[in-house]
């Protein structure tokens, strides 16, 4: 019986980013110990049994056993860090996160209602009939399937019988979403099939409620978990089915260390405990249409999408509410209804223009103009500075201020001031922090007639409302003008799945408002054209180099001012020059976020481990000199914006 653990303290200082030994006395792969470490305790965890102790170690008892990993999420973890640059101590504490003891007595608490499921369908379509047999024979085996369909062609089913199908065979299933925002409704849709045998797993749960969560999954009591990307390394024992839904979501990816993808992390964890992934969407990424093996579910079920009306703003007097829109809300009023609109700006107006002299009220630490809000002041988005509105330019002392372009609250004030019978809901990072507000609105906006959800981005993600028979996008064109090869991708997504909330039970119109009306991803987007538009874009990136084709590093660094990030990517560049099939893109200065001025190198590469692991390794070893000139450095593997 091996004598001694190797454990990795969970501490997040790189320069303590290796294994120690204990001894081994009543411990396993995985178990998760408390130990005493420098003059405090931290805790570890177990990720190997040796017979032997290297040189000059006196290994001691580990102070307690708190817990235990499963052993495949110990080699996920492994390789996480690995493959993303971070360390194992960070990687590790994603599938044992700390939690809390419960108090003597103390019972567990019960959930608030999530939204209601839809009934289960009397049958299948022979499309969904055809797909679920492919998935289910899969069970038990490693598979990786891409489920395609138009919004509304029944993938929801195919995910609900096939987490059916694996409790039937004794497995456990975890189910994706890319944003909190989602949960109540899916959570919904599962426990409405489930019951009590599902959990829900996300970062705006409590301690006490993760730490409940978590038990019940690992007892085996919740075999089904529901939740946004950290519910990938849910403890679920004898895993057979991954659902990642919505897959082109770009929320998938963490912007903090561990930089990890869900969508990849939960392909590995397939490949490791011989689950299916199943990545369904109805606007796949292009990595994953040629990747991927198709499941095709085809036309939606009740009809066709509905028509795309395409509004030229520059033909129009109104902005937000262009007058088709205009009349479409009328009809909305008159007649009954829901409509969906987006926006995908907050606040009222997006910056404050001075019409005398052009300046423009721009952020003190951030290279970004700042948001007017309906609290009367100025918004940093990126560093959460905020200032009082002025009434006059402080350049030239004019009153003559402009409000440029509009955000949600202003298109909300707009529309009560137009439409007051009307039931107007927002959905933004503002107003629905809170889980059971966000749950509470939709609730809301599900069981009133005329009434309108309005919002950013999340008002087009995966929502299923009856009655909606209007889905308007209100300005197109935000994402189109940024400087990443993914704009084009973004934006033809957001009009695509937008245009997929209306007409799902009833004839339904879309509206999409632009000026930029004959720009590419618009007009196809207007025309339901997904295949037509993979292909394009398919052909774009293998020209120039760009995923899935060839992989992309991105080395960020930061600094108190724009020379120190220069001088390090320069010599970044210079040590990885030469690398095989690799190209070099930079150095580039980005904008200043936070008084902090950055620039990046990026690196297309058909080997991404080696080359992050090499730029890795060279900025740890100049980590001394970076810190005393107040410099940081990020590794980014598969990132999924180049801003």
């Amino acid at each position: 019986m091996p004598r001694y653990a190797s454990v990795y303290p969970l501490v997040t200082a790189r320069a303590l980013a290796r294994p120690f030994t204990y001894l081994a006395a009543g411990l396993e792969r995985g178990s998760i110990v408390s130990i005493a470490f420098g003059r405090s305790k931290r805790r570890g965890v177990v990720v190997a049994l040796e017979d032997e102790v290297p040189e000059d170690v006196q290994p001691v008892a580990v102070s307690e056993v708190l817990g235990s990993v499963p052993e495949p999420l110990v080699d996920l973890a492994l390789w996480l860090a690995d493959y993303y640059g971070s360390t194992p101590a960070r990687t590790l504490a994603l599938v044992a996160p700390p939690a809390r003891k419960r108090r003597a007595g103390a019972k567990r608490r019960a959930r608030a209602e999530d939204l209601v499921g839809e009934p289960r369908p009397d049958a299948l379509t022979e499309a969904q009939e055809r797909v679920l047999a492919q998935v289910v024979d899969a069970l038990g085996r490693p598979a990786h399937y891409l489920l395609y369909g138009e919004t509304g062609s029944g993938k929801t089913e195919v995910y609900l019988r096939a987490c059916e199908a694996a409790l039937e065979q004794g497995l456990g299933a975890i189910v994706l979403v890319p944003e909190i925002a989602l949960t109540p409704q899916a959570f919904g849709r599962f426990r409405a099939r489930f019951g009590d045998r599902v959990a829900v797993l996300h970062s705006s749960l409590t301690d006490a409620e993760r730490r409940d969560e978590r038990e019940r999954i690992a007892a085996g009591d919740a075999r089904v978990v529901v939740g946004a990307r950290s519910a990938i390394f849910a403890p679920v024992a004898r895993l057979g089915l991954v659902v990642v839904d919505e897959e082109q979501d770009s929320s998938y990816k963490q912007e903090s260390d561990p930089r990890y993808d869900a969508r990849t992390v939960a392909a590995k964890r397939g490949a490791l405990e011989n689950a299916v992934v199943l990545y369904g969407t109805a606007t796949p990424r292009p990595e994953s249409w040629e990747r991927l093996e198709r499941l095709e579910l085809g036309k939606r079920l009740a009809g066709s999408l509905p028509p795309v009306k395409v509004v030229d703003l520059r033909r129009e007097a109104g902005y937000p509410l262009s007058a088709p829109l205009l009349a479409e809300l009328g009809r909305l009023s008159d007649g009954g209804g829901k409509a969906v609109l987006l926006l995908n700006r907050r606040g009222v107006a997006p910056a404050i223009h001075c019409r005398a002299c052009g300046h423009t009220f721009r952020c003190e630490q951030c290279d970004v103009a700042l948001t007017l809000h309906g609290d009367g002041q100025l918004h940093c988005h990126h560093c959460g500075f905020a200032a009082e509105a002025p009434d006059r330019c402080p350049s030239c002392e004019s009153t003559e201020l402009a409000r440029l372009g509009a955000g949600t609250e202003q298109l909300e004030a707009e529309l009560a001031d137009r439409f007051p019978d009307l039931e107007l809901i927002r959905l933004d990072a503002d107003t629905v922090s809170d889980p059971a507000l966000l749950r509470d609105e939709l609730a809301r906006f599900a069981a009133t007639d005329r009434s309108v959800l309005l919002g950013t981005q999340m008002v087009a993600k995966g929502h299923h409302f009856a009655g909606v028979s209007l889905a308007a996008v209100v300005d197109a064109d935000t994402g189109l003008g940024m400087p990443d090869f993914r704009a084009e991708e973004r934006t033809f997504q957001l009009v695509t799945q937008l245009a997929g909330r209306s007409g799902r039970d009833a004839p339904g119109r879309v509206l999409v408002q632009t000026y930029q009306p004959d720009a590419h991803p618009i007009a196809l987007a207007a025309r339901h054209g997904v295949e037509e538009f993979l292909v394009g874009e398919l052909a774009r990136r293998r020209e120039l180099g760009y995923p899935p084709f060839r992989q992309l590093v991105r080395t960020v660094v930061s600094g108190p001012d724009p020379a120190g990030p220069r001088a390090v990517l320069d010599q970044l560049r210079t040590a990885l020059e030469g690398l095989p099939d690799t190209d070099l893109l930079g150095p580039a200065t980005l904008l200043r976020l936070r008084g902090r001025h950055r620039a990046q190198l990026l690196l297309k590469t058909g080997a991404p481990r080696p080359v992050a692991s090499r730029a890795g390794r060279l900025l740890g070893a100049a980590a001394i000199a970076m810190r005393r000139d107040s410099l940081a450095a990020v590794v980014d593997v598969d990132p999924q914006s180049s801003t």
